[in-house]
């Protein structure tokens, strides 16, 4: 573990990015109140060409020093016992799946009741809420009509001239400025703002790391300047915070303080080389952007396959 930021840094970080009571005292979408129907409208404009970009990974079911909990998928039945029953039975196949999605490996959506600090979560809600049957505040069901809104690319390894970002590298807050100002955006109120460092390019060449011991991310410097654009997602090809992690209780502050805090929901390990390809070759890093989590009541998120239609 290292020191990314003092404790004291990162608390004063948190208490001056804080929107708890912005939305009510009762609040449980936090940022996502940002995207109303007047800014969905608006990003529903962006799909010109009509390109369709999966932003989500392949279901990984196999064990990989970046996945120690691969997915469970079993047949149930499988083709080749089709027509072995009783003859008037539906030949058909199915499967099941089992997930747990948090971690390194499967594209997914952290709810605000995924983090705490000091105990609490998003609007001062205690992690009491959260017991062994579910979460009583702020699951991921306060998202159940799906997200939808103006996506926006900030790609670092286009900024830097390179394929990727190095392991452990943290991204700047000039940096992000700097992509927005190189890709001629303007980043508006309730946008969903990916950060791509090109993790997939790097494992493509280097195989499968720990990411445990290095993953790119962003300096918790950012996120000032992420509370002053006022979006209403973020999302990453990593986990938004650069790991490894502070050595204190701030171990995590992009997490921290954007759930926590600012009440932004996470879109953790997307896989944004596809999207990267298709904005740059259109020059249009600009598009409606659509993520729907799965209903599950009492969730801490949910496993997603996002979609971007440039």
């Amino acid at each position: 573990m290292t020191e990314r930021v003092t404790a004291e840094r990162a608390a004063e970080i948190y208490e001056s990015t804080k929107q708890w009571g912005r939305w009510g005292e009762a609040d449980e979408r936090g940022a996502l109140n940002l995207l109303t129907p007047e800014v969905v409208a608006r990003a529903a404009t962006l799909a010109r060409k009509g390109s369709v970009v999966s932003c989500g990974r392949r279901l990984a079911t196999r064990p990989a020093p970046d996945n120690f909990s691969p997915a469970l998928h079993f047949m149930a039945p499988a083709g080749d016992v089709v027509g072995t029953g009783h003859p008037n039975d539906l030949q058909s196949t199915g499967d099941f799946v089992g997930v747990a999605f948090h971690g390194m490996a499967v594209s997914h959506i952290d709810a605000l009741c995924h983090v705490f600090v000091e105990r609490q979560m998003w609007n001062g809600f205690s992690a009491d809420d959260v017991t062994s049957r579910g979460a009583k505040r702020n699951s991921i069901a306060a998202a159940f009509g799906g997200i939808t809104g103006r996506g926006v690319l900030l790609d670092i390894p286009r900024l830097r001239g390179v394929e990727w970002v190095e392991p452990g590298d943290a991204i700047t807050a000039d940096e992000l400025e700097a992509a927005r100002e190189a890709e001629a955006v303007e980043l508006e109120s309730g946008d969903i703002v990916l950060i791509s460092t090109g993790r997939d390019a790097r494992r493509a060449v280097h195989g499968a790391w720990d990411l445990s011991e290095g993953l790119a991310g962003l300096d918790p410097e950012c996120v000032p300047w992420l509370a002053e654009k006022d979006l209403a997602l973020l999302g990453s090809d990593g986990v938004s915070d650069p790991l490894p992690g502070s050595a204190h209780a701030w171990s995590m502050p992009v997490h921290q303080c954007m759930l926590v805090g600012l009440g932004v929901h996470l879109l953790d390990n997307l896989q944004l080389d596809r999207l990267a390809a298709a904005c740059a070759e259109e020059q249009k890093w600009e598009f409606l952007f659509t993520v729907a989590p799965l209903h599950i009541g009492g969730g801490t998120g949910s496993p997603v396959n996002p979609i971007a239609v440039l």
